[in-house]
């Protein structure tokens, strides 16, 4: 019997345990490790907006506009999946900048919608500063990706540890388990979807990922009636509306392309300026604060995902921002090549080794 054991019970854990679970006719058997309740905990913080029109390279757009596809086809398998596509609209950019996006999404193939101000208003009359123009991107969905995870994890029949990964056991420069406090865990195969603490377990090793510091907070409405039925990117506030009627507000503007090292405030000071954005965008509801969520969000030094074999045998590497994107994908890929499959092309420029892993 071959065991695979997965470190991270986070969306790209969760998605990689419920690919390499449907060996388990071939007598595979795969553990979940970890520290926090299924759902991880970057996961649990994450906006979790599924799209594409945010990317990097172009091979970065099309490993995500093949993940929006992965969702779609993983919603098909396993029915009652919290996602949602409403789509997305978009003004973060004005005038011939929001041109060149329209043109240069649609040149890739992205469905996207030009809307004149009626347009925005129509599809949004809650809305109170309303744009001269927007684009509405109708392929773009949500999740939220901690939801998501203990989904998958259910219909993994996966093995669920709670632990702590202390170190990588190794046999004979092999990467064989893993320590915990409670004991080790024996395996033929581990596979880090550990996020941000990806580096401390590779260091011993001789191993470096490094990782950019990005911290992310989501900030929650108390229970609102229907505002916002679709995901809105405007110049100052990315938000959206969850099934509780609470709004999903980052506490920093653009989000998504967010750089800073910082969140930039304390935290009574992100809550009031996040609460004072949403209540410019919707001026005639009643927004109060509920809850927030934060945590580091897992971006590798470069900014793209790293997924695939090290050079150590038995060690395999998921990490990434935006998981809630790609973790269908990825783990569909990494599962493939894990049990022999080829190499994916749409992973070959997101190999551990381009850091010498």
């Amino acid at each position: 019997m071959v065991h695979t054991l997965v470190i991270g019970a986070g969306i790209a854990g969760a998605s990689i345990a419920l690919e390499c679970a449907e060996c388990a006719e071939r007598g595979d058997r795969v553990t979940i490790l970890s520290t926090d309740p299924a759902g991880g905990l970057a996961s649990a913080s994450s906006f979790g907006w599924l799209n594409a029109s945010f990317y990097l390279t172009p091979e970065h757009f099309t490993l995500r506009f093949a993940a929006m596809r992965a969702h779609r086809h993983l919603a098909e398998r396993l029915p009652g999946l919290p996602t949602r596509w409403p789509g997305c609209l978009w003004y973060e950019e004005t005038g011939p900048a929001q041109d060149d996006t329209a043109r240069t999404l649609r040149e890739l193939g992205y469905a996207v919608e030009p809307l004149s101000r009626a347009g925005v208003t129509a599809m949004l009359p809650a809305l109170g500063p309303v744009p001269d123009t927007a684009l509405f991107f109708p392929e773009e969905g949500v999740a939220d990706p901690a939801d998501l995870a203990r989904a998958l994890i259910a219909a993994s029949g996966a093995t669920l540890a709670h632990g702590t990964a202390m170190a990588l056991v190794t046999t004979q420069g092999r990467v064989t388990g893993v320590r915990t406090a409670e004991g080790e865990i024996a395996a033929d195969r581990v596979v880090l979807a550990t996020g941000t603490g990806t580096p401390a377990l590779l260091a011993p090793l001789g191993l470096d990922l490094p990782m950019l510091k990005r911290p992310g907070m989501i900030v929650a409405t108390a229970p609102l009636p229907p505002l916002c039925p679709l995901i809105l990117a405007t110049p100052g506030q990315e938000v959206r509306q969850d099934g509780q009627g609470r709004l999903l507000a980052p506490a920093s503007p653009s989000h998504q392309s967010d750089a800073a090292e910082t969140l930039g405030g304390s935290f009574p000071a992100l809550v009031s300026a996040t609460l004072t954005r949403l209540r410019d965008l919707f001026p005639t509801a009643d927004i109060q604060f509920g809850s927030h969520r934060m945590a580091q969000r897992p971006v590798p030094g470069d900014g793209l995902p790293v997924a695939g074999p090290t050079r150590l045998d038995g060690l395999w590497i998921a990490v990434m921002h935006s998981g809630a994107t790609l973790a269908p994908l990825v783990g569909t890929l990494l599962a493939q090549e894990i049990h022999g499959g080829p190499e994916s092309p749409l992973l070959a420029p997101f190999r551990p080794s381009r850091f010498g892993l």
